[in-house]
């Protein structure tokens, strides 16, 4: 009798020393449950992305992402867990309560609201949000202009994050009035709750870290075990925000020695050839905003609807590349790619990054030295996205927004001026200038919130997306300016290059996968010249710079991460970076890199749904080493400043 006395006594005593870890634990566990349900509304909304995984594979994202989550909870929530923790009695104290309650609804508040976010942010930037983002945020006031048309568009997402802060605060208080968190007297307090702090902070750092393996867990970990594909799925925002928060962008690698290296990949290039003059044609390079290759008539399939009518004419008298990439996913990773030949292979894009001051020779700033005049012509405000001050530093003398427009009657009410007149104002501006010119003109209509002038109401084909009107409006945009620009002594001794920034969202399966959501076009076209030709190479947006110069005969040497697409003896490819792993689309594959190791690889003419991994089937090692060759170069000319002869 004495015994069971005594082992329920042990037992009270436990009980009441276990109470606030109790109390902590049920909150740790209910914010656990929460990030899943944001992980299942996420995976509802981006659907057409994931569509293809299948239910075992969904099913083990959704359990390796417990670990992630966990690992975000614990790290947002450290100051909460070690107040509510500490071994004081003062912690009963009502208003000290009220202030951890505010702090742990406050936090998780932010938290809840990042997922929430990327439940329609994904589909643009086809990856969890990264700290990138606050970059985006100061760049110009964009931002803040934008906002109230976001809330008003996706006023849904608002709406789910304020019910899960009702339930969060519900259930907080619910559990806190369960455990009434009064101290009852306990034998040996400071004693016992100095052990379980201590006890408990240890398991929160291993938490944090994602268990006791060697080094914490980082994104590049969300892709064991899982394609590549399904990372985002795997990942949460917050979590995907602290580990990119003031990190170096890349690493000096060596994988090959100097000579290894060069004899593998060199993006040194000269194209001169000394018994052919230069050609000192205009350049004129148009980056349509989201234009996906899935919007046009180059997607030869039936069940296909084309949204660019003019585009798709245009495509019968040019030179067409097929299989053309985007080496991002945004726009501000997309015009150093196009103007200067660099890709963005890590989270922060170019211009964002500790290198945007690098010395660079862009296409600007080499046809300066061959007397050529230059400009960048973009409708936003002024200091939007950057590219004001990257056109200066890629060399381009003037720069053309919004300021320089004037005319405040044709702004969209959003991102700046409406395609069809900025096109008319680019029109205007090349007649003026002194040939040869090369110029940039970057369009903004088909960027949400995809705005159409009232009087084209009903004009276009608004098709079941809401991008597909806009990409009509600026497609017949576009169509105006080559009306007006045909008429011009100068049209006939231009070279038009025509692409995209990114792709927009996609409508269909095979342009929702890593290799799909990077398909644009990529057009040269010239009147009255042979250009001629649907071309199946595979091509990218740093093949333009040199592209571009190879055609001209360029007396000198420059350097460009990509290649010309009128080499003939080069071996195209291209080269992207989703979800923090390297993808090489090269000799009809697909190979996926994780920095160690290849992953996947995928038959690019016989699995365009990207479902028969060969990585153990084939060997692609002549591929792996070209990829690595071409990180190591990248990375030390950005890192020792060298992306110029």
């Amino acid at each position: 009798m004495q015994g069971v006395n005594c082992k329920r006594f042990l037992q009270n005593q436990m009980q009441k020393h276990l109470k606030y870890f109790t109390f902590l634990l049920k909150q740790l566990i209910f914010l656990l449950i929460v990030f899943t349900i944001c992980r299942i509304i996420f995976l509802l909304f981006n659907l057409k992305y994931f569509n293809d995984s299948g239910t075992p594979e969904i099913f083990k994202a959704f359990l390796f992402g417990l670990r992630f989550d966990l690992s975000a909870i614990l790290a947002f929530n450290v100051i909460f867990i070690f107040f509510q923790l500490l071994p004081f009695k003062f912690r009963k104290n009502n208003l000290f309560q009220k202030i951890l309650k505010y702090l742990f609804i406050i936090v998780n508040s932010i938290l809840i609201l990042a997922n929430c976010i990327d439940f329609v942010y994904f589909r643009f930037i086809l990856k969890r949000t990264t700290f990138d983002i606050f970059n985006y945020m100061v760049l110009g006031s964009d931002f803040f202009i934008l906002l109230p048309s976001y809330i008003k568009s996706f006023w849904y997402i608002l709406l789910i994050w304020i019910l899960l802060i009702l339930f969060l605060n519900f259930i907080y208080n619910k559990i806190l009035r369960f455990f009434l968190l009064k101290e009852e007297p306990v034998k040996f307090y400071y004693l016992f709750q100095s052990l379980i702090f201590i006890l408990c902070f240890v398991l929160t750092s291993i938490g944090i870290r994602g268990g006791l393996q060697y080094k914490p867990i980082t994104i590049i970990d969300a892709g064991k075990n899982i394609s590549v594909q399904n990372i985002p799925l795997v990942l949460n925002t917050p979590f995907a925000i602290i580990q990119t928060w003031n990190k170096a962008e890349i690493k000096e690698i060596k994988y090959f020695d100097e000579q290894k290296l060069k004899s593998i990949y060199n993006p040194v290039h000269n194209y001169y050839d000394k018994n052919k003059p230069f050609r000192k044609l205009n350049v004129v390079i148009i980056v349509m905003e989201s234009f996906s290759k899935e919007y046009t008539g180059l997607v030869n399939d039936k069940n296909f609807v084309s949204y660019t009518p003019f585009l798709d004419s245009l495509i019968k008298e040019s030179l067409v590349f097929r299989n053309a990439f985007a080496n991002g996913s945004n726009s501000i990773s997309g015009i150093p790619a196009i103007v200067a030949g660099i890709p963005s292979l890590m989270n922060e894009p170019y211009i964002t990054s500790v290198f945007a001051g690098n010395k660079i020779y862009g296409l600007a700033a080499l046809l300066r030295k061959e007397g050529y005049a230059t400009s960048f012509f973009h409708g936003g405000t002024n200091g939007t996205m950057g590219f004001e001050a990257f056109a200066s530093v890629a060399g381009f003398e003037k720069y053309y927004g919004r300021k320089e427009y004037d005319n405040e009657k044709d702004y969209d009410g959003n991102w700046g001026i409406y395609d069809e007149e900025f096109f008319k104002f680019f029109a205007g501006k090349l007649n003026g200038m002194k040939q040869p010119f090369f110029s940039t003109f970057f369009s903004l209509s088909s960027h949400h919130p995809y705005s159409v002038p009232v009087k084209y109401k009903n004009r276009f084909n608004k098709g079941k997306l809401k991008i597909h009107e806009s990409i009509g409006y600026a497609d017949y945009s576009m169509k105006r300016f080559f009306d007006a620009a045909s008429k011009s002594k100068w049209f006939d001794n231009t070279l038009f290059i025509i692409t995209a920034d990114h792709t927009g969202e996609a409508e269909h399966p095979a342009f929702s996968n890593v290799i799909g959501k990077h398909e644009i076009p990529l057009i040269f076209y010239m009147h009255n010249n042979p250009l001629k030709e649907i071309n199946n190479e595979i091509a990218q947006q740093i093949d333009i710079m040199p592209s571009i110069l190879d055609y001209l005969n360029y007396p000198a040497e420059f350097i460009s991460f990509g290649v010309s697409l009128f080499d003939t003896t080069s071996n195209h490819f291209a080269v992207n970076y989703p979800n923090n792993n390297y993808q090489l689309l090269k000799d009809d594959y697909s190979i996926i890199f994780n920095g160690s190791k290849i992953t996947e690889v995928y038959n690019l003419k016989t699995d365009s749904l990207l479902q028969n991994n060969l990585v153990n089937k084939i060997s692609v090692s002549k591929n792996e080493d070209f990829l690595k060759a071409f990180i190591q170069s990248y990375n030390w000319r950005l890192i020792k400043n060298k992306l110029v002869p």
